[in-house]
Formats: C-alpha cells, sequence, structure tokens
C-alpha cells in the first residue's frame, strides 16, 4: 500500500508499532518460554501493526479492537497464517475461559467503558500461570497524552469536556484515566511483576532510548522521581501474572 493512500493515525504507522512491539516483546521475553507453542491475545489490536510482529513469534495470535474499519485494515494489510482478527469489545468478548497464554493490555484500560470489566475478562481468558502485559497511564500528568493540552486528565469528565469543546477538538473527553492506587486496585488480583523503573534504568534493553537516553541528566532525574514520588510516574509498565496453585506457570 502506497505511503498516499494509507490511513492516517498512530495505529496505521508501521514504524511506530513495530517499536512498540520490541519494547512489548523485550518484557515479554524475560517472562515467557517456548513462544512459539503459546498462544497470545492482543486487546485493542488497531490496525494490526503490533500483532504482526507478535505472530513471528507466539504460535497463535488473536487481535480484537472495537474499531470496525482497523479491523478490517489489519486483516487486508496485516495479516499472518496463525494471526485472527475480530471485532470485539476487549471487555466482554466470547472465548472460552482460559484460552490464551499471554495477553497484551497496552494502554487500552482508559478507552473501555468498565476497566474493572476488563481486567476480570482478562483473567478469565488467561490459563492458569498466564502472564498479561499491561501498560497504563497515570492520571496525574500535567500533558494529557492523547489530545496532548495541560491539566486535561486532571479535570471531572463534565469539565474536560468543555475544555476540548472550547478548543474544538471534540465533543466529549471519553477516556478514563486511574491513579496509582487505583490502578493497583485494578490489577489486585494478579500478582505484579513491576518493569516501569526497570525500564527508566536500562532503555537500550527494552528498547526505550527515545524516551530517555542512558547516563542522560534526564535519566538521572527520572530515576529519582520514580523513587521518591512513584505514583508520578506518567506511565505504567506491569507484568500481571494469574497465580494459580499447582499450576504449571508460563513465566519463569
Amino acid at each position: 500500500m502506497s505511503d498516499a493512500g494509507r490511513p492516517k493515525g498512530t495505529i496505521y504507522d508501521i514504524d511506530k508499532g513495530n517499536h512498540k512491539a520490541k519494547k512489548i516483546l523485550a518484557v515479554l521475553s524475560e517472562n515467557i518460554k517456548n513462544p512459539k507453542t503459546l498462544s497470545l491475545l492482543d486487546d485493542g489490536c488497531g490496525a494490526g501493526v503490533m500483532t504482526k510482529c507478535f505472530a513471528e513469534r507466539f504460535a497463535k495470535v488473536v487481535g480484537i479492537d472495537v474499531d470496525q474499519r482497523a479491523v478490517e485494515h489489519a486483516s487486508k494489510y496485516n495479516s499472518l497464517v496463525n494471526i485472527e482478527y475480530r471485532r470485539m469489545d476487549a471487555a466482554h468478548t466470547d472465548f472460552s475461559d482460559q484460552s490464551f497464554d499471554v495477553v497484551v493490555c497496552n494502554h487500552v484500560y482508559e478507552h473501555v467503558s468498565d476497566s474493572v470489566m476488563l481486567m476480570s475478562e482478562i483473567y478469565r481468558l488467561l490459563k492458569p500461570g498466564g502472564v498479561c502485559y499491561f501498560a497504563a497511564g497515570n492520571r496525574f500528568v500535567l500533558i494529557e497524552p492523547h489530545y496532548r493540552l495541560p491539566m486535561l486528565s486532571l479535570l471531572p469528565g463534565w469539565l474536560a469536556s468543555l475544555y476540548l469543546r472550547a478548543l474544538k477538538k471534540e465533543i466529549f473527553f471519553t477516556v478514563k484515566f486511574s491513579t496509582y492506587w487505583g490502578l493497583k486496585k485494578l490489577v489486585s488480583g494478579y500478582k505484579v511483576v513491576d518493569y516501569t523503573k526497570r525500564i527508566i534504568a536500562d532503555p537500550g534493553k527494552y528498547f526505550a532510548t527515545e524516551m530517555v537516553r542512558p547516563g542522560s541528566l534526564k535519566q538521572k532525574f527520572i530515576l529519582l522521581g520514580s523513587r521518591l514520588a512513584y505514583w508520578l510516574c506518567p506511565t505504567y509498565v506491569w507484568l500481571l501474572i494469574k497465580e494459580c496453585e499447582g499450576a504449571e506457570k508460563v513465566s519463569r
């Protein structure tokens, strides 16, 4: 597909999608045994750029999204023999219990109507010992990441919507961020392996050098800030493990 005919938007950006997939796979590769024998669900797969990268490592991959246009694009341009794309709400799927070894939930929770139901559904779908890559934005950020507006995510929903209307950006603000404490409660049913500080400390290993340059003053400042006020980190990266007594774990 030529650049002229390619749909616009981050979810269609191949370079960005491939880079994000590398970050996710770097975390998963430290915790997954024999991915070529495992199944993976990509929640909020968008146009399937990252899904295709996952399918090159895993035996079976399913990508789901509520955006019909994106799913159709994924099926047409980012398909492999071991990928299935479906239009589906990540919080209300029709998959059987314990269908997947791995779930990727990358900045999805803030876009669903019920994040508690989302995490409950992921737990239901994971096999015993399965893992979920969970990346989540913090409500406490100076610049809201979707609209790039200051203080937007800190406002009540109705006031944030007025803010967007005043700037003719959108009619409603539908993004629902949680605080650090809200996120901890949201994932309380899982064992949490925190990768946030690991990524800041070694951005090269986790393909995050575009955000934090190793050895820079910025890296030192962010590391210090994460130790003193972890609740203010703009993004958290956690590996969630579904622990079941007596089950063989996918993770080490």
